[in-house]
C-alpha cells in the first residue's frame, strides 16, 4: 500500500506551486518537454530568472531535467502536477 504524503509535505509542494513564474512554467511544460532557452524566450522572462524558478521545481521533484547536446530539457514528472495546475486555473473564490 503507498502512504500518503503528510501534511507538511503538501504544503512544501503547495510552497513551491505558489509563483507566478513556477506556474507560467509549469503550464508551458504541460504540453510539452522544453529547453530552458524556449522557457525563457517564451515567457518573457531573463534566463537567470526561468532558470532559479526550474531549479526550485526539480529540487520538489516536480520536474525532471535532461541534457540535449548543449541545452538543458525539462519535462513534468508527473500528471498529477497538471491536474493540480488545471483545478487551479478553474478555481474561483466565492465573493
Amino acid at each position: 500500500m503507498e502512504s500518503e504524503i503528510s501534511f507538511e509535505e503538501q504544503a512544501e509542494l503547495l510552497k513551491t506551486l505558489g509563483h507566478p513564474i513556477r506556474l507560467k512554467i509549469i503550464e508551458v511544460l504541460i504540453t510539452n518537454q522544453s529547453c530552458v532557452k524556449n522557457i525563457w524566450g517564451s515567457l518573457g522572462l531573463p534566463q537567470a530568472t526561468v532558470s532559479q524558478h526550474l531549479v526550485a521545481l526539480k529540487n520538489k521533484g516536480i520536474v525532471s531535467a535532461k541534457r540535449d547536446g548543449v541545452m538543458m530539457c525539462y519535462k513534468l514528472n508527473d500528471d498529477v502536477i497538471e491536474k493540480i495546475f488545471n483545478i487551479l486555473k478553474e478555481y474561483k473564490t466565492k465573493k
